[in-house]
């Protein structure tokens, strides 16, 4: 357990590294994404790493490894906004947003710190592209909740979602960084 914490926080680093670049270019301009449309672009990122795993070309040079940072990235923007609500313009400042961030990164960490316990890290017996897919599952159960506007009758939200595949895609990540075992 000792090694997936480490490789955990180093991965998450990377991601945040990311994060708090973007957000020196572009500000916290993701304020204004409603939630759906950041399920749209977590979508899209998912469906070119699938592209990618099953046509194994890229043809801009890209492979999936910042496709899968941009899905942790998108998925802590998506707690954000869940918590925050969205706004009609930026109303954070950088220094907030990565408040934020942390925040929900560490609430995301604590869940799959849990679960792997109660896993026994079955994650790691795991190939990269059953995360893909289980993200991919994610993202229409996403989608379905959103459609009901938030109400389900007996399943988890769509916070629980967007942590399963900022967990998914750390896992991924983790996999492309250390190599398999």
């Amino acid at each position: 357990m000792n090694d997936t914490k480490e490789q955990f926080e180093h991965v998450i680093g990377i991601c945040r590294d990311l994060f708090v670049k973007k957000l020196h270019d572009y500000g916290a301009s993701w304020r204004i994404m409603r939630p759906e449309s950041i399920t749209d672009q977590i979508f899209i990122k998912a469906k070119r790493i699938r592209n990618l795993e099953i046509k194994k070309v890229s043809q801009v040079g890209e492979g999936v490894y910042p496709e899968f940072v941009g899905i942790v990235n998108y998925g802590i923007i998506g707690l954000i906004q869940l918590d925050k609500g969205y706004a009609s313009t930026v109303d954070i400042s950088n220094e907030e947003a990565v408040k934020l961030y942390d925040k929900f990164m560490d609430k995301t960490k604590e869940l799959m710190l849990k679960k792997n316990a109660d896993y026994d890290e079955a994650w790691r017996d795991m190939r990269i592209n059953s995360y893909t897919d289980l993200i991919l599952t994610k993202i229409q159960r996403t989608k379905q909740i959103e459609n009901h506007h938030g109400a389900t009758v007996v399943s988890e939200g769509i916070d629980a979602n967007y942590m399963d595949m900022v967990n998914y895609s750390i896992f991924a990540l983790i996999k492309l960084e250390y190599g398999s075992n």
